[in-house]
């Protein structure tokens, strides 16, 4: 199954890219997807991340499904 995986911000830099596609065997919960992006980029591991699935704040419990697209980006707070 292939996903689009879609970097704003920081994240981006860290990556290298704005978007990149990964492949699973098999449908699987969105925590497993995204430590296995951050695997794939270790660099993100040094930022407080919030990702996305569909466009829609992701928990972790969420199924990701193939064509399904992930988005990861910094926390970023304001005033």
């Amino acid at each position: 199954m292939k996903v689009s995986v879609l970097f704003f911000g920081a994240t981006a830099d860290e990556a290298g890219a704005r978007e990149v596609d990964l492949e699973f065997t098999e449908a699987t919960k969105a925590e497993k997807a995204f430590a296995e992006i951050v695997n794939k980029f270790p660099r993100l591991a040094n930022h407080k991340l919030l990702f996305a699935v569909n466009q829609e704040y992701a928990s972790g419990d969420e199924m990701i499904n193939d064509g399904d697209e992930l988005a990861v980006f910094t926390a970023v707070s304001g005033g």
